[in-house]
């Protein structure tokens, strides 16, 4: 009998990984997989994906839950940037997976989430554990796509990256990464059931470090410019950034001035036998956003 997975956030970043590794197994796995996106269609990006049933999916509409969370087995949970009210929107979405019966979630965390109550994903692992539900948190360091998204259009046409972290060091993983350890848990489920796995590269860099591995590759120089807490929110909030969508990124990058360097974890290697990506591979990689070869919105 087919086991049945279904992607939350599958349009995202690490949804759009996920989906493509398990489109990759889907073969020889005997699973089924679903997924959602507010509109019930692929992105660009996947519309290519053969096997891949599309449903309508959004985390503020729980009339979307049933239909999509109907005869599913695994559910590979993420977060949407943003969404800051866990409780009221995750806490329905939860209640919606123990009703279906779903046997177990795979949660997309943040690494460092026990340090820091006040950021979302705190509270949704808590929702879980409280919950009927088997979990895995996977909780990876600092994206690197985050280079191309997050920060991505400041970095891009105004050449800078505005952040308060100063010179806090940051692990930077690549997506790809964690979308592989997604799929790998997402396929032999009861082998990590109950684990926190965190997800890093091997770099722990500051952000003038990665300015430095930017100008390496770019013809027009970027410029890195540390920014108080209050002058980055309020940066934020004149450009249109929401009030908790600003809130999240200070948090992001104001609080590990003040905490030890990130760990790093061997999960990735252990489950796939390779060595994570590295800094200047993935600049290497995906330079063509910031010399202008490719829309941010492609990512």
């Amino acid at each position: 009998m087919d086991t049945s997975i279904f992607i939350t956030g599958a349009t995202g970043n690490v949804g759009e990984a996920a989906l493509r590794w398990l489109a990759q197994q889907k073969p020889q796995s005997g699973i089924s997989i679903s997924a959602g996106s507010r509109s019930g269609t692929p992105s660009a990006a996947l519309a290519p994906l053969d096997g891949i049933h599309w449903l309508p999916f959004d985390f503020t509409q729980p009339d979307t839950f049933d239909a999509a969370l109907d005869g599913v087995d695994y559910v590979f949970l993420l977060r949407p940037p943003q969404i800051s009210d866990a409780e009221g929107v995750f806490g329905p979405l939860i209640r919606a997976m123990e009703q279906a019966r779903v046997k177990g979630v795979v949660f997309l965390s943040v690494q460092g989430v026990e340090r820091s109550s006040v950021i979302p994903h705190h509270k949704i692992e808590q929702l879980l554990e409280a919950s009927e539900l088997e979990y895995v948190f996977l909780r990876p360091s600092y994206f690197m796509q985050n280079l191309t998204t997050t920060l991505g259009e400041n970095l891009r046409q105004r050449r800078e990256i505005i952040l308060p972290s100063a010179r806090a060091k940051f692990n930077w993983v690549d997506v790809e990464n964690i979308g592989e350890v997604a799929a790998h848990v997402l396929l032999d489920f009861p082998r990590f059931t109950g684990q926190k796995l965190e997800i890093t590269g091997r770099e722990n860099l500051d952000f003038p470090t990665v300015t430095h591995l930017l100008n390496e590759q770019l013809e027009h120089p970027i410029t890195y410019r540390p920014v108080g807490p209050i002058r980055f929110w309020w940066i934020k909030r004149r450009r249109g950034v929401s009030n908790g969508m600003a809130l999240v990124m200070l948090m992001l990058h104001f609080l590990p001035r003040f905490q030890a360097e990130p760990r790093i974890s061997e999960v990735y290697t252990e489950l796939t036998g390779k060595e994570p990506t590295r800094v200047r591979a993935f600049i290497e990689r995906e330079k063509g956003y910031w010399l202008g070869e490719k829309n941010l919105s492609e990512e």
